[in-house]
């Protein structure tokens, strides 16, 4: 039987990625459906670099479900890196479910698609509007930034440009924490910050340990490695994956 394994992402460590979870039990729930895992990340949709996303994608079977909210959770990527990701899906024979995608709600049900004729036209369909929304979903990010510059550009010339104020004392704890030789894992674990942040907090003490900051075993450029299987290791997705 196949399994549900429901995917949220927020962008950043302010916001809460479990915010959808609630949303996705009702529906799993109406749908006679049970999630079975769920995967939490604070990262961001434009970028691969998404280590729960593709230890999901390792942990499922043929006929497996990926259930998220939106699209836009799943991908804002470029149309290079999406194709990149699809073409994993696809490989690994996932289906998408999307809240916000009416059509792929049938997915749910794996009897529904047992008919050779039905399940290909469903594949179509779906394949077809997951494009559509995922190139929607990337113009919002695009124009999002745009915007975002422009009223940067236009503060800074008005002096008036603080940028975001940092949280200083988990930044301060966490700089500790990376002084003290913890893992990258354990430290996302115990202040649910994001990699990014992790590097770039990790880049500040680099003149103190005398070179670049020493990952551990769960880095995402090695999830990315044993996540996309043996076959797509030295594949072009690998490449997309490696740490900031």
């Amino acid at each position: 039987m196949p399994f549900i394994r429901a995917y949220l992402r927020a962008s950043t460590d302010e916001q809460d990625a479990g915010r959808a979870r609630s949303q996705l039990e009702a529906f799993a729930n109406e749908s006679h459906q049970t999630i079975a895992a769920f995967y939490l990340e604070n990262e961001s949709g434009a970028s691969l670099q998404r280590p729960e996303l593709f230890r999901l994608l390792s942990d499922c079977r043929e006929g497996d479900v990926l259930l998220v909210e939106q699209v836009d959770r799943l991908s804002r990527l470029d149309a290079k890196d999406w194709e990149l990701l699809r073409a994993e899906i696809m490989r690994r024979r996932v289906r998408i479910v999307a809240l916000d995608l009416p059509t792929s709600w049938g997915m749910m049900d794996a009897k529904a698609t047992t008919d050779a004729f039905t399940g290909r036209m469903l594949e179509a369909i779906n394949g077809m509007l997951l494009d559509m929304l995922a190139a929607i979903a990337r113009k919002d990010y695009e124009d999002r930034r745009r915007r975002q510059a422009q009223g940067i550009a236009k503060a800074k010339a008005e002096g008036l440009y603080r940028g975001r104020p940092e949280d200083a004392k988990r930044n301060a704890a966490i700089v500790g924490l990376l002084k003290a030789g913890q893992s990258w894992s354990s430290i996302v674990k115990a202040t649910g910050c994001s990699r990014s942040t992790l590097s770039r907090l990790a880049k500040r003490i680099q003149p103190h340990t005398g070179g670049a900051p020493v990952q551990d075993n769960q880095s995402v450029a090695a999830l990315a490695t044993s996540n996309l299987g043996p076959a797509n290791k030295r594949s072009k997705a690998v490449r997309f994956m490696t740490t900031a």
